[in-house]
């Protein structure tokens, strides 16, 4: 059966799976007849159930090795038979019969069974037999169903805990379980993430549904029946002449056991590790294979292989004839690499290693040099138990199951140790499947995959989605679509690298080193990194020059000088006489935390967050916006060539209701920082309550009031009035979404900024004489126009605009709205668009005009113009928001802190503040 093998490969995550401990009323009598790590688990659960296992029935000790089963069951002093076998041809033994009998099982439970049992035994209980098997019967029957579920396309996987009886595989269906087929799933993942640990508990389900005398015996249909024979080496050769997706499930159905092969150079080549590959296919050296409509490439991401349709797919490993496996990327290098003389303290641990092997090889005499892992006996969960039990040895080594594959004597093994160990293999070049556009007179090369642990990867499902320039509505590229799979795998790789990589032990000054060094290559690349932006996002070029990118340096700068100064405090205390104490606190970073980004200002909204984050010594995992994700993955880019530690930033696009729910969820971040809207930040504000108690800090919507009194510079005051409503096409967080406006100089005011309006230069965001350019997305810029619908509607008076620019793209002509009341919509609601709404105060009332300035539920920034310096300090001091600008707008800077008040949020972006969200306290008292 193909999936014995596969079945020990599930000790990982068995720590993670457990059953309820609660005790049923009815009890039953099992006989367990069956092996492996799934028996195992069946056994135990069933026994914390308080079923009563009367007998193990299970296979002969291997080498020396008795089975999982066998081990735990021994262990509990629980009868275990290992007879192996049941039937001498064709006939039951009769004293393997008579020993199962005595017994006097009332059930029989069969998890995974390689044995013939007899008719004799399975209907020898009162209640029968049950079998575990992975397919939603009657489709794949036989011993291979997992591997025919992967070859033949299915889009769904499952299992059946079926009622045995004397055909193969037909009994009564008793309970049935299924799960979607991802697009890269191979029989290991399946069975690892939904077969095995759901399998468990169907399985317990199964027996106290038979105890509680509920159990159903659903006969099975022969429509859609089928039955597979098993996969063995020798018929697992894959055929190249159709189309690249049955290639890719071929391959992936075989994986890892038994292997599809093909021919080259004359030689039998196991293929490992197919995933299909999107619209673009890397550069690499053509070699020949036997069979294929085309020649195959390797690549520095594996080998390329072409189906009849001109599709391709990525295989990552190649294992030849003698069992070497190899990168499929390394197939042209030429000779081995140079052995590594190792030192005396490397010699005293390969003499430890050599232990392990043998602790593990137990059936070999001696270890030698040329001692061969798999040949001498060594099965998957043997490899698991020698990966563990090395990186136990050495906190912090990068090691994984892979590597034993690719290094199967004990001599290229340690070699292979000796040389991660010292980190020589550590840092291969990235590989980067880059989507290019020449665009601003330049090739822009942008990544488009999930960045997770220093490598840019497929989405674990394989999805994309397009991202679209606002400015013509194409499609600039696709851009991975992470799943929930994606985020688990990020915050695993961030755990990884705060707990035991380097970036947690670094010493705080290299840290600002790093953080310096990533800001120099942003500045080398930000005419790159503007253009990125302008064309995802509609930001005008010199905008994003200035603000977007150049803000996003100063930010890093600004935070890698503070990663030495972050300090605590001693506290005078009362001492406890005669001994004496010191109290001082210590200044501790998080752990693990999640940024979630909006679509205005794709990269300084990073910068702002993630330069904070990582200054304190936190790690972390990234989403932006669905719909501007380009510069954050080309920032990734920048990241490795900085050399920060892998793992450190992970960036995974996608949905906010599917990546940001999973960060809001997930228990392993301690800390999620977020800017968007109000409803979204209340949502995840409850996620991350239930799930875990994380840290939150929220930067949400705002209404932000700007008052301009009569005795204001008139010529600033409409400047930057402008300023504060049609800065970045409006997207602007802190933008004036309410402008009151002094009786005596509102008309003249309101003429002057019509005339200013009629200036501004709507158009193609990469034309440097451009003021105003496309709203980010479509449905944003829809919402525009339905915004001041609404406001026409309401009786207020449009000035100018209201309507979308008669051209291809998104853009929004910049709107003046007067005559607003304060019970409007538009008075109430922020647009987030190029949008002014004014509304007119009686001459000097200034309380009046404070009242209504305050009467809303946001408070994120606000503005006054007034030469009265007494007026403007008796405003800022009364204006309820987290930001107050006097004669001037939008004047933000790194070093003061940002954020606001009541619905517009909590916490603080920039400055000194911001490290403060993301560091905790620690006291310590020290008597002596």
């Amino acid at each position: 059966m193909s999936t014995a093998i596969m079945l020990w490969t599930a000790n990982r995550i068995i720590r993670k799976f457990s059953t309820s401990s609660n005790y049923y009323q009815n009890k039953l009598r099992l006989a367990l007849i069956g092996q492996s790590l799934f028996g195992q688990e069946v056994y135990t659960n069933l026994r914390k159930q308080g079923h009563k296992v009367v007998g193990v029935f299970t296979v002969p000790d291997r080498d020396g090795k008795a089975d999982p089963l066998a081990v735990v069951a021994e262990k509990d002093g629980t009868p275990v038979f290992k007879f192996p076998r049941w039937r001498i041809k064709g006939k039951p033994i009769p004293e393997v019969v008579e020993a199962y009998k005595a017994v006097g099982a009332e059930l029989n439970v069969m998890p995974f069974c390689s044995q013939f049992i007899p008719m004799n035994v399975i209907d020898h209980p009162a209640h029968g037999s049950i079998i575990y098997h992975p397919s939603i019967l009657p489709l794949h029957r036989g011993a291979s169903a997992i591997n025919w579920t992967l070859i033949q396309g299915d889009k769904k996987a499952g299992f059946s805990i079926f009622w045995a009886d004397d055909g193969l595989d037909t009994g009564p269906i008793l309970l049935q379980r299924q799960c979607p087929v991802e697009p890269n799933d191979t029989v290991d993942s399946l069975y690892n993430r939904f077969l095995f640990p759901e399998g468990i508990k169907a399985m317990v389900e199964s027996v106290q549904l038979i105890a509680d005398g509920k159990a159903p015996r659903i006969p099975q249909t022969e429509e859609g029946a089928s039955y597979e024979g098993i996969q063995k080496k020798s018929n697992s050769k894959v055929n190249l002449a159709q189309p690249a997706e049955a290639i890719h499930n071929w391959i992936r159905g075989h994986d890892k056991v038994p292997g599809a092969w093909t021919v080259i150079d004359g030689q039998t080549v196991t293929l490992y590790g197919s995933s299909m590959l999107g619209e673009s296919v890397p550069a690499g050296q053509p070699l020949e294979i036997e069979g294929a409509s085309q020649a195959g490439v390797v690549t520095k991401k594996g080998l390329v292989l072409y189906g009849s349709d001109s599709k391709a797919l990525m295989v990552k490993n190649l294992q030849f004839e003698d069992g070497k496996m190899i990168s499929a990327a390394k197939y042209f290098s030429s000779g081995d690499t140079a052995s590594v003389e190792l030192t005396d303290d490397e010699k005293k641990i390969a003499e430890e290693i050599r232990d392990i092997w043998k602790g593990i090889l137990s059936n070999v005499a001696a270890i030698e040099e040329t001692t061969d892992f798999f040949k001498s006996g060594a099965a998957s969960m043997d490899v698991v138990r020698l990966v563990e039990e090395i990186k136990q040895k050495c906190v912090g080594l990068q090691l994984q199951n892979e590597d034993v594959y690719m290094a199967t004597t004990f001599q290229d093994f340690i070699q292979m140790f000796v040389r991660r160990l010292r980190g020589e293999d550590q840092e291969e070049e990235m590989v980067i499947d880059y989507a290019t556009k020449d665009v601003n007179n330049m090739t822009v090369k942008m990544p488009w995959q999930c960045f997770i642990n220093g490598k840019f990867e497929d989405a674990e499902n394989g999805k994309t989605a397009n991202t679209i320039n606002p400015a013509d509505g194409s499609v600039i590229c696709k851009v991975a679509y992470a799943s929930v799979g994606d985020v688990d795998r990020a915050v695993a790789a961030a755990k990884e690298a705060f707990e035991v990589g380097p970036w947690g032990r670094m010493n705080p000054r290299d840290r600002g080193t790093l953080l310096y060094k990533l800001a120099d290559l942003m500045e080398e690349h930000q005419e790159e990194l503007a253009t990125i932006e302008s064309i995802d996002s509609g930001a005008v070029y010199t905008l994003a020059l200035k603000t977007h990118v150049g803000m996003s340096i100063q930010t890093f700068r600004y935070f890698a000088g503070w990663c030495d100064k972050i300090q605590g405090k001693t506290i005078p205390i009362n001492q406890a006489r005669p001994n004496r104490n010191l109290t001082f606190t210590k200044k501790e970073p998080l752990g693990v935390c999640a940024i979630v980004i909006p679509w205005n200002y794709p990269l300084m909204m990073l910068a702002w967050k993630s330069a904070a984050c990582l200054a304190a010594g936190n790690t972390l995992v990234l989403k932006p916006a669905q719909v501007t994700p380009l510069s954050a993955l080309k920032f990734a880019e920048l990241t490795v060539m900085a050399g920060i530690p892998k793992g450190v930033i992970n960036i995974v696009p996608g949905s906010g209701g599917m990546v940001g729910q999973r960060m809001s969820d997930h228990p392993d971040i301690r800390k999620l920082g977020f800017t968007g809207s109000t409803p979204i930040g209340k949502q995840i504000m409850k996620s991350c309550a239930l799930s875990n108690l994380k840290k939150v800090s929220l930067e949400l919507g705002g209404k932000s009031p700007l008052i301009i009194f009569s005795d204001c510079d008139m010529d600033k005051a409409v400047r930057m009035g402008m300023s504060s409503v049609f800065f970045n096409k409006g997207e602007n967080c802190i933008a004036a979404g309410r402008l009151f406006v002094e009786e005596s100089i509102h008309d003249e005011y309101i003429r002057r900024v019509v005339e200013e309006i009629k200036k501004m230069k709507v158009g193609d965001p990469l034309d440097r004489s451009t003021d105003h350019g496309p709203q980010n997305h479509k449905a944003h810029m829809e919402k525009l126009v339905e915004y001041c619908e609404v406001g026409m509607k309401e009786g207020a008076t449009l000035v100018y605009g209201g309507k979308q620019v008669d051209r291809p793209g998104f853009f929004m002509e910049p709107t003046l709205f007067t005559d607003v009341e304060d019970h409007m919509f538009i008075a109430k609601e922020e647009s987030f668009g190029p949008i002014m709404v004014v509304s007119r105060f009686k001459d000097g009332d200034i309380d009046g005009v404070l009242n209504r300035a305050n009467d809303t539920e946001f408070g994120l920034a606000s503005g006054v113009f007034t030469r009265d310096i007494n007026k403007a300090m008796y405003v800022s001091e009364r204006l309820d928001a987290g930001t107050v600008f006097v004669n001037t707008y939008n004047k933000t800077d790194v070093a003061s802190p940002f954020g606001g008040f009541k619905q517009s949020g909590f916490g603080k972006d920039l400055g000194e503040d911001a490290l403060n969200e993301y560091l905790r306290t620690k006291a310590v008292t020290v008597e002596y």
